[in-house]
């Protein structure tokens, strides 16, 4: 049964005070951490029970990972991120494969990593180039990844690679291969808003041997897979943001209380508190078109559409709201143990992730049918 009270307490017992030091470039989140949010069901809240998991829907999933990103994004992501390697290996993985991996990872003893994004190659699936080549016995990896969550710390990497020499012109599929292998080079990508707790890194595969059994899903299979995630994902990220402005709104409100001005409490001016009110407002609305896609998602049915416009609502509020609700802090309000200022730079790595707000708002009017499709283009594809 998920506590989700036990994991609000572990977010701002154990996570929030080290995500200051993370934030500023000071440490990144521990094994041991990990492991924590592991004990707490969070490596293993959608794996079917049969498999070690919780069995849980995806709207639980979403409700377990909301207190995590209300004090820090990026470990958010990296706890979901290996969650779903997990997951996806219960559901496609050889039996054998299954019984070697995941027990480790539903334990948090090990993590995972979706590699999709390469240096010439985000959205566009058809642009992708890492190429797997058939060898007796298995497949020999080739190509770089990029911008990966996950790739500084993980052990395994759920890789998008083509197959080589595939008569399918869809073929496209994903490989499970172990990032300790000869010939997996990783390197850390760094910016100045800080990448730590999220632990993007790159990828490169230089022939890199896999047992026949690292092929997870095939061509003419993985295609559709990655369009599912990315729509689970756009919904997630998206109430993540929700969560992190009401997160920076309390935060705001509690310092308003408490901070007198002119004899007075912040809160008792008008001209302050009218910003609150329209970050509450547009709070609201973000929360109930992300909890339409979120429930879209998880009834099994096109969620594109709604999870696109969802992530790009949640996203604009953040963006909109945050550094408003900074200056209403004033100084204080740039404290690294505050959620706020951490949160304005976790938003700009949120827009990009799983779809770049242009991107996004190209597709919301291709399935809004307010642009002309061209001749060969399926409503809805990618």
């Amino acid at each position: 049964m998920m506590d989700l009270s036990a994991i609000a307490r572990f977010a701002n017992d154990r996570v929030l005070p080290a995500a200051a030091g993370w934030n500023c470039g000071v440490g990144a989140p521990s094994p041991d951490l990990f492991a924590q949010a592991a004990a707490l069901g969070l490596m293993r809240l959608s794996v079917p029970v049969s498999d070690g998991g919780m069995g849980l829907g995806f709207a639980l999933r979403v409700q377990a990972l909301r207190s995590l990103a209300a004090v820090d994004f990026g470990f958010a992501m990296a706890v979901v991120n290996s969650h779903n390697i997990a997951l996806r290996l219960a559901t496609d993985a050889a039996p054998g494969l299954r019984a070697r991996v995941l027990p480790a990872l539903l334990a948090g003893g090990t993590l995972g990593c979706t590699a999709l994004t390469e240096p010439g190659a985000g959205s566009d699936l058809g642009a992708l180039v890492t190429t797997a080549r058939r060898k007796p016995g298995g497949w020999e990896l080739d190509g770089a990844k990029t911008w990966i969550i996950n790739a500084r710390r993980a052990d395994w990497a759920l890789v998008y690679a083509r197959v080589a020499d595939h008569d399918d012109p869809d073929n496209l599929a994903a490989f499970l291969v172990d990032l300790h292998a000869p010939g997996v080079t990783r390197t850390a990508c760094d910016s100045p808003l800080s990448q730590h707790a999220i632990g993007s890194g790159a990828l490169t595969f230089a022939g890199v041997a896999l047992d026949e059994d690292a092929l997870i899903l095939p061509p003419g299979v993985a295609r559709a897979a990655i369009l599912d995630e990315l729509n689970a994902a756009r919904a997630y990220v998206a109430d993540m943001c929700c969560a992190m402005l009401a997160a920076a709104l309390a935060e705001t409100a509690a310092w308003g209380q408490s901070r007198q001005s002119f004899g007075k409490p912040l809160a008792a001016h008008q001209g302050w508190r009218l910003h609150l009110a329209r970050a509450a407002t547009d709070l609201a609305a973000a929360e109930a078109l992300t909890g339409r896609a979120v429930q879209a998602v998880a009834a099994g049915q096109d969620a594109q559409l709604l999870a696109a416009q969802a992530k790009v609502h949640a996203v604009d509020q953040c963006q909109r709201h945050l550094p408003r609700l900074l200056q209403a802090q004033g100084a204080r309000g740039l404290a690294p143990d505050g959620v706020t200022v951490r949160h304005l730079a976790a938003v700009q790595a949120a827009a990009l992730t799983d779809g770049a707000q242009d991107i996004l708002l190209e597709r919301i009017a291709r399935l809004a049918g307010l642009a002309a499709l061209r001749p060969t283009e399926p409503k809805g594809g990618s």
